[in-house]
Order: C-alpha cells, then structure tokens, then sequence
C-alpha cells in the first residue's frame, strides 16, 4: 500500500466515525438519554470509558482489536 492509499483510507475512516457519532447523537435524543462510551488510542494502548460497566468492557474489547490490528499492519504481515 502507498502512502497516499492509506492517507485516503484514513480520512475515510475518521468522516465515517464523523458521520456514525451524530447519527447516534440524533438518534439517542429521540429515545431520551442513552449510553455512551468512548475509546482513546495513545500508541497501541486502548484507553476505554463509559457511561456503563457493559460500554466500557465493549470499548475496551474494540480498542483490543484495534491496538492488535494496528500492531499486525505496522509489522507489514
């Protein structure tokens, strides 16, 4: 992959996440107040935090997944 391809994929990414946050802000305001959960990435180190003990563990187990996944392309397998 180039540079440029995964420069693109990225951006990609971050307007979908754009995009799925306020569909969900939308969406959780009609139904009242909703859970919410959020995950920080420094390195390959999730950092997860939610409004529920079941939030929090589901954004622990993505930022898992994800932290493998970045580990996995950094070493070019």
């Amino acid at each position: 992959m180039r540079l440029k391809d995964i420069f693109n994929l990225g951006s990609v990414l971050v307007i979908l996440g754009f995009i799925l946050f306020f569909a969900g802000v939308l969406l959780s305001s009609f139904r009242g107040a909703g859970e919410f959960g959020g995950l920080i990435l420094i390195g390959p180190i999730p950092i997860a935090f939610g409004s529920s003990p079941d939030i929090t563990t589901a954004m622990l187990w993505a930022g898992v997944a994800i932290a493998i996944i970045y580990l996995f392309l950094r070493r070019g397998l």
